[in-house]
């Protein structure tokens, strides 16, 4: 398995034994992880807090041409939020865990010359059925259903 995707999973798992959604994001730049994060609406009563904005939130401040270099790593298929946080950064590529539970604007993201990975990790896609199965109100919540 990918170091990095095993990385994401590991704040995916944070997020769970935290009472939150199990979803996981690593910002990777030149083979070393310089953001990491984790799903924190619930933890944090917060309607930004995706993991990938998370993520991006623990990098900090960065040049712009620092996330022009970038990989973003998520366990799950970026919303539209999230996705529009990497293209207005124009993060070049990123590397999705898994897209069968929920798929993100993957599309127009690559539309718009973004490398889109999809690796349908067998652990990614436990991950969020057994949390959609066990809290399918707060999974609705967090899509905008």
């Amino acid at each position: 398995m990918d170091v990095f995707l095993e990385a994401a999973i590991e704040e995916a798992k944070k997020g769970l034994a935290a009472g939150g959604i199990p979803i996981g994001s690593v910002l990777v730049l030149n083979g070393k992880i310089i953001g990491r994060g984790h799903n924190q609406r619930v933890q944090h009563g917060s309607v930004i807090h995706h993991a990938e904005m998370n993520c991006l939130e623990n990098a900090g401040r960065l040049k712009a041409a620092v996330y022009q270099r970038c990989i973003l790593y998520s366990t799950l298929s970026p919303c539209p939020m999230c996705s529009g946080a990497a293209l207005l950064y124009k993060i070049p590529r990123i590397v999705v865990g898994e897209n069968l539970t929920f798929q993100g604007p993957e599309a127009y993201v690559r539309s718009q010359g973004v490398k889109v990975e999809i690796l349908n990790d067998t652990t990614c896609i436990q991950l969020m059925k057994d949390f959609i199965a066990t809290r399918p109100e707060l999974w609705n919540e967090d899509i905008g259903v």
